[in-house]
């Protein structure tokens, strides 16, 4: 593979040479504020990152896996299909194992659409319960008797004790929703929190769900429980050796995502999109000549507290974390959202390092500099462990123009689709600002 990839990465440069002739590779970029002048590394990234290839894997993420559990053996159909695409790259890949927390998940049927949601620990786990569905609002007023009902709270009062009151009224099960109003974002589902113990389902819904539940008038549901326990989650780790021959050891550059989702959400651009920004980027890079090695790291279970990021940080020793020059962590790199038109640099402390120094120039090299702000501080995503190890690391993401904190409404919720929240040219335009800003650090001697 040494020889194979020292003159593929040899004939992409000189490759270059033609990109550079050609005008489409002078012409402004898709959404960029000014016209390109690109460096000759950038002309074999740029001219072959093509976010449609990477749509075809986010497709299979969001569309035929769909929700990606942490520990769940949806979030593993998503570990071997990532594994085999890095595999038929040619990289070598890890799978790292590690504990995932216990779930409480369920299920509502509603006609011949079954819908993912929370379950509570505190309700009965394990079951099935059915009946018609009856909306209390947020139970400020309850009827004299709901035996067989299946209820529908909504926005019920903090420290309320409605969902005890229904429960002992004779419900079946009780789902409870939460409905935001613009310009808050859309509300997932959720593993309610009770004071108590009670012996039916009790179930977190989404607001999608209760807006269709509530614009289905009188129907029937039918609801089940599970408690998922012993669970394992996996980073899946892919590594392609620096290609210069001889030499001191330069390091690593590392580009990174998180592939699981939240319950009951598809997970297209949180964090779909970044993931398979990872895969398209590795096959764009995988035989371009460099001094540092390249590493691309899919992490499980993020959304339960940058779970595999954290266990993988934690198992390096200080050489090899020595040896990482920068982390490009990509989450949520291509909604759709028309007021989140701010690429967002944000590392944890706020400060410039390798990662957002590259990225920054990248966007001036690019065209794209009116695009990108930052960097300024946020954590919540998986660069957190990198930067407290000191490590330089950030995170990447599309936002709104006032700040990181402006996410799209549908973030974390079933509706977050490649139909309603994924942009191809906002993918486009992080397929390659990350791949000309990761190269460059990966091809420059330290």
């Amino acid at each position: 593979m040494r020889r194979r990839s020292l003159i593929t990465g040899a004939a992409a440069v000189a490759g270059a040479v033609t990109l550079g002739l050609n005008p489409a590779a002078r012409a402004q970029r898709p959404g960029a504020s000014g016209l390109p002048d690109l460096g000759l590394g950038d002309h074999p990234v740029v001219g072959r990152a093509r976010s449609r290839k990477a749509m075809e894997h986010l497709r299979v993420l969001s569309e035929r896996i769909g929700p990606r559990i942490g520990g769940l053996e949806s979030e593993h159909r998503a570990r071997d299909y990532l594994a085999d695409v890095l595999r038929d790259l040619r990289y070598r890949v890890t799978l790292q194992p590690f504990p995932a927390p216990d779930k409480y998940l369920s299920t509502l049927k509603v006609g011949r659409s079954t819908w993912s949601a929370g379950a509570s620990r505190f309700g009965a786990l394990g079951v099935t319960a059915s009946g018609p569905v009856v909306d209390l609002d947020n139970g400020a007023s309850l009827p004299a008797d709901l035996t067989g009902k299946v209820v529908l709270l909504v926005n019920v009062p903090a420290g309320a004790t409605t969902v005890l009151d229904v429960v002992r009224l004779g419900a079946a099960a009780v789902l409870i929703g939460r409905v935001s109003t613009p310009p808050a974002g859309k509300t997932g589902a959720f593993s309610p929190t009770l004071t108590e113990n009670v012996a039916v389902p009790v179930l977190g819904i989404a607001q999608v769900h209760v807006e269709r539940l509530r614009a289905a008038g009188p129907v029937r549901v039918t609801v089940a429980t599970t408690h998922h326990t012993n669970l394992t989650s996996y980073n899946v780790i892919a590594d392609r050796p620096a290609t210069f021959p001889g030499g001191p050891d330069h390091g690593v550059v590392m580009v990174t995502a998180h592939y699981d989702s939240v319950p009951g959400s598809p997970g297209a651009n949180d964090d779909g999109s970044g993931t398979v920004l990872a895969l398209e980027l590795a096959r764009v890079l995988r035989y371009l000549p460099t001094h540092r090695a390249l590493r691309f790291a899919l992490w499980g279970s993020e959304e339960q507290g940058l779970i595999g990021s954290r266990y993988y940080v934690n198992q390096l020793t200080d050489a090899e974390a020595g040896r990482i020059a920068g982390v490009f962590q990509n989450d949520m790199v291509a909604t759709s959202h028309g007021p989140a038109t701010a690429y967002w640099l944000l590392s944890v402390d706020g400060g410039d390092n390798a990662t957002t120094a590259q990225v920054a120039a990248a966007a001036t090299r690019l065209g794209y500099g009116g695009r990108v702000h930052g960097p300024v501080p946020r954590g919540s995503s998986d660069h957190v462990p990198f930067h407290e190890r000191g490590i330089a690391s950030a995170n990447f993401s599309w936002r709104g123009e006032g700040g990181p904190h402006e996410l799209e409404p549908l973030y974390h919720t079933p509706e977050d689709t490649i139909e309603q929240n994924v942009s191809t040219e906002r993918l486009q335009v992080s397929l390659e600002l990350i791949g000309a800003a990761s190269y460059r650090l990966a091809r420059t001697r330290p």
